[in-house]
């Protein structure tokens, strides 16, 4: 990916993406698109600005502890070259303007509330805060006291310690640098110090802007190629498709969800019929491309944000769908087995016929505390069973069984599978 924020030739490197990495990835693919404009695909960019205010918390906190520092230093330094009348002006204006802000500050990066609220309430605050600052610059500047510095301070620490994006910062910065302009024509200033004063913060406004853009790229790239990594390693590395290991972890966050949401979930488990015969048939490199079409075939038919394809192992597959009642799993498991069927995949060694099948076991629950997910995926997993009992190539789904399992010990008898589904 070239680095659209400097003039560098065509031949600059595009991006580091990892071997083996998925071509359908998000990270992979908004890589590849590139952000001149700092901006993400909107579920990539709330997930970024999630991650990074997660990251960027315990530095806040830390730099909201400067911030009341250096209030409290250079309120103690005014003390000594400021007359006592103007010491009362400027204390009233830190006093409103300044420690309702940092105490809101520091009680939001304590509290559970900090990823909803803090970027709205720092954005609003920020500019306030800093046009705090320039006031009080010009009430020094009106007696003798150059303080312009103040207001240099604010500026960097809009741009590098508030944990702003670019934007945010930019605009915030600027309306701290037109807030002392206005305020220092309103108190009639020399415009000489005027000028000089705003060509300074122009000039850090510059220098600042520049670097926050470079960093938030930096960090950007970094997010993209780090999740990249992360899902590159939870692929299965023949079929591309999620691996056995993400799997897991799914099933874990998904169940939780669903007992916290109430709302039910489902679990196919989906097996090449007779795979072993086609792969000694039609040898091993027929079968690992038997493997990569049935996978690509199965992540068409379950395509919701939440629903998950993985290869559950060797000709096994697992999807899980969210918010999925008896219905909608019947849908899926038809459209799965209409698109193996499309695939027209010969299969010569089959005793079912001369066109590779699946057959498919399903679960479908509604998750409750006390409950885990393990005896959901033993469910499936007898659902299954039934189904190649039944002579394979047909789906048995089972939901009201769920109430009778024990997980480890659970098998139906015969006659009660054939009554399932």
């Amino acid at each position: 990916m070239r680095d659209d924020s400097s003039p560098s030739s065509p031949a600059t490197p595009r991006t580091r993406i990892p071997a083996g990495a998925p071509a359908d990835s998000p990270y992979a693919l908004q890589l590849e698109r590139g952000f001149p404009g700092l901006r993400f695909e909107p579920l990539l960019e709330e997930e970024f600005r999630q991650v990074f205010q997660a990251e960027s918390r315990p530095q806040i906190r830390r730099n909201l502890w400067i911030a009341l520092v250096i209030v409290i230093g250079f309120s103690a330094m005014t003390h000594l070259v400021l007359e006592p009348v103007v010491n009362l002006l400027m204390n009233k204006i830190r006093l409103v303007m300044f420690a309702p802000i940092l105490a809101l500050g520091l009680v939001l990066v304590r509290s559970g509330l900090y990823q909803r609220y803090y970027p709205i309430v720092c954005q609003v605050s920020a500019p306030i805060f800093g046009a705090g600052v320039a006031v009080l610059s010009v009430i020094a500047a009106g007696h003798g006291v150059n303080l312009i510095s103040t207001v240099v301070i604010m500026t960097i620490f809009i741009y590098f310690m508030l944990g702003m994006l670019f934007y945010a910062a930019l605009a915030s910065a600027s309306l701290v640098t037109v807030s002392y302009l206005f305020a220092a024509v309103i108190a009639r200033l020399d415009p000489a110090v005027i000028v000089v004063d705003v060509g300074v913060l122009l000039s850090a406004n510059v220098i600042g802007a520049i670097v926050c853009y470079t960093l938030e790229r930096t960090n950007r790239t970094n997010f993209l190629e780090e999740q990249l990594l992360i899902e590159t390693a939870s692929r299965d590395g023949l079929t591309g498709i999620h691996n056995r290991r993400y799997f897991d972890d799914h099933m874990d966050r998904i169940w939780l969800q669903a007992i916290r949401d109430q709302l039910p979930v489902a679990l196919l488990l989906v097996d090449i019929d007779h795979f072993k015969a086609y792969n000694d048939f039609c040898g091993h490199q027929a079968g690992d491309e038997c493997l990569r079409r049935v996978a690509r075939s199965l992540t068409r038919s379950a395509r919701r944000p939440l629903d998950v394809t993985a290869r559950y192992g060797g000709e096994e597959f697992a999807i899980v769908l969210y918010d999925a009642g008896r219905e909608h799993v019947e849908e899926v498991a038809q459209r799965i087995q209409a698109n193996i069927q499309s695939l027209a995949i010969d299969h010569p060694a089959s005793p079912q016929g001369a066109r590779l099948t699946v057959s498919i076991g399903a679960a479908c629950v509604q998750p409750v505390a006390g409950r885990s997910h393990f005896g959901f995926i033993q469910l499936a997993d007898e659902a299954l069973y039934a189904a190649k009992e039944r002579g394979r190539n047909c789906v048995v789904i089972m939901d009201k069984e769920y109430e009778q399992l024990s997980t480890g010990s659970f098998r139906k008898k015969p006659s009660d599978r054939r009554s399932a589904g």
